[in-house]
């Protein structure tokens, strides 16, 4: 991990996100899903879909390192709606940033790490 400079080299603003793990489900690497990240003010939100998410929703807040959120999804299998909490830490790596995120669904709790896709 390498260290961050400022606040401002943390915005996610436009930033995209893929997942890499999960222990909730194991990742299809060719086909993940994929975060679209949003920010003003403080405030987070955006989309994300692929692999086993149909389509889904977050939104939140970030303070420094540290994304708070809530998020909604159908499951692309079943059809079933999913929500959950999230909190998330904001990493930065030679290779861009990566979020390591603590979340809850009525299924329990899980953890999942997901890299930017730099564009």
């Amino acid at each position: 991990m390498t260290t961050i400079g400022s606040t401002s080299d943390l915005a996610l603003d436009g930033r995209r996100f893929a997942m890499v793990s999960s222990t909730a489900s194991e990742v299809d690497a060719s086909s993940p899903t994929v975060f679209d990240y949003h920010e003003r003010d403080g405030m987070v939100w955006g989309e994300y879909e692929g692999d086993t998410v149909r389509i889904g929703r977050f939104v939140g807040t970030r303070e420094e390192r540290r994304i708070s959120i809530r998020f909604t999804h159908v499951v692309a299998a079943t059809g079933e709606v999913v929500s959950g909490a999230a909190e998330s830490r904001v990493e930065s790596h030679a290779d861009g940033l990566r979020l390591v995120e603590d979340f809850r669904t009525a299924d329990g709790d899980q953890v999942s790490v997901c890299a930017e896709v730099l564009r």
